[in-house]
């Protein structure tokens, strides 16, 4: 493990030169992505310290032990071997982890769509229960939710909302709320109490900078129109909503949520770049998972995700064949053992590709 860590250690040597260098700092794409490659290496290179004092302690025990000279010198030496091998198997499973190459996405903050599928009203009304879900696991977690867009659904909901997330870590959260939601259960609107079968699909892109996507203006139409829904009389009556066209790929953003029409216009630039990031992003991640075999993320928004079971109380994500049975606190944002639990699945497949070079 040393070895690897030393050729570890000396990149993070060439990084540190290479963030003070003028041109480098001048080049914004190349300096965010090597600062934080210096941040990850950094971590990493703490955990490396401790790792050779705590190997240097137990050769230099074994050494006295050795020896057998002075009695309590050796007593000391087998009390420091003992707590010494005790804690190196947690340190080195600790810096296999950091050892997972970190995907450069996760760092970004996200944009989130949620949109109601087949079911009718039960759908929308479902729909709106995941953005429930996801807003208030992200308000638990410090970040900022923002609205950008939605259309309502008839008997409340939405047929489709997307909000951004800003924060620490965003993207490579909620990354895995991406695909198909199905809920069992009885809707409001039956009259006949029979449990019916609905869904949402959750879309989750990283946030794309300036530098991260290019677009031409010539490639985009513009147009202004009213907002509608909630937001009092100046939003309904002025232009102010934003809906762009990215004429070459036909993807369509928009944004009504802001009075003014400036900033409708930069949240809707915002999300536009992200839809064309995540575009190459999702053949990317399809591609690794068929490499990994992995269902955990593989891009894919047709793959049904989770089934939230009512009369059953009962939660299940299909991925990890979790299941849980506290579907009133997950519905309300207790999501943070299956995130965690994804996670540890992702992460156990990640290192097994690693550990052969260890």
């Amino acid at each position: 493990m040393l070895d690897k860590l030393n050729i570890i250690k000396q990149r993070f040597d060439e990084v540190n030169d290479l963030i003070i260098q003028p041109d480098i700092i001048s080049d914004q794409k190349r300096y965010v992505g090597l600062s934080k490659e210096y941040k990850d290496l950094k971590d990493i290179m703490t955990e490396r310290d401790k790792y050779i004092e705590l190997t240097d302690n137990i050769a230099e025990a074994k050494e006295i032990i050795a020896d057998g000279g002075d009695a309590e010198m050796v007593e000391m030496a087998k009390m420091q071997l003992e707590d010494a091998e005790s804690e190196l198997p947690e340190l080195e499973e600790k810096i296999r982890m950091m050892m997972i190459p970190k995907d450069p996405e996760d760092a970004k903050n996200a944009v989130v769509e949620v949109r109601a599928g087949a079911g009718g009203d039960e759908a929308s009304i479902f729909a709106g229960d995941i953005y429930n879900m996801l807003t208030r696991y992200s308000q638990n977690k410090g970040w900022k939710v923002s609205t950008v867009d939605y259309n309502e659904g008839t008997n409340g909901g939405f047929k489709e909302i997307q909000f951004e997330v800003s924060g620490e870590d965003v993207y490579g959260t909620l990354k895995y709320e991406a695909g198909v939601h199905r809920v069992q259960r009885v809707p409001q609107t039956e009259t006949q109490g029979r449990v019916h079968t609905s869904a949402a699909t959750v879309m989750v892109f990283p946030e794309a900078e300036e530098f991260d996507v290019e677009i031409e203006a010539k490639d985009v139409r513009i147009d202004y129109f009213c907002s509608s829904g909630p937001g009092g009389q100046s939003v309904n009556t002025t232009y102010s909503a934003v809906r762009l066209t990215h004429e070459p790929t036909g993807l369509v953003a928009q944004c009504q949520d802001q009075k003014s029409q400036h900033k409708n216009k930069e949240k809707a630039f915002k999300v536009l770049r992200s839809r064309l990031y995540e575009m190459e992003l999702a053949k990317k991640q399809a591609e690794d998972a068929e490499k990994r075999g992995s269902m955990v993320t593989s891009g894919d928004r047709s793959a049904k995700i989770r089934t939230y079971n009512y009369p059953q109380g009962r939660v299940t994500d299909h991925r990890i064949n979790l299941t849980l049975y506290n579907l009133d606190s997950i519905i309300n944002g207790d999501i943070d053992k299956i995130i965690e639990e994804l996670k540890l699945v992702d992460n156990t497949e990640k290192l097994k590709n690693i550990s052969d070079s260890l």
